[in-house]
């Protein structure tokens, strides 16, 4: 049995279109569908005051080995430490 992996975006509620398929009419196939996990955060976003009073602010502040945060932070994001 020949597999097909296709990855599609739901584009109309309860409706998926795949086209190009290699299938003849009249042949069967068997349709097997996993629908991936929301990728909507599970929380709520923080405003800006929640997060000026959370205790992300400063959380490297005491850190010897981290003069700059800013500088560090940029590093952490690309790659380079």
């Amino acid at each position: 049995m020949e597999a097909i992996r296709l990855h599609k975006v739901v584009e109309k509620d309860g409706e998926i279109v795949a086209t190009g398929l290699p299938c003849k009419k009249g042949q069967r196939v068997e349709l097997i569908m996993l629908i991936e996990p929301s990728t909507t955060p599970q929380q709520p976003y923080l405003t800006a005051h929640q997060l000026l009073n959370s205790e992300l602010i400063g959380l490297w502040k005491d850190r010897e080995d981290i003069a700059d945060s800013g500088i560090y932070a940029r590093q952490l994001r690309s790659g380079k430490r």
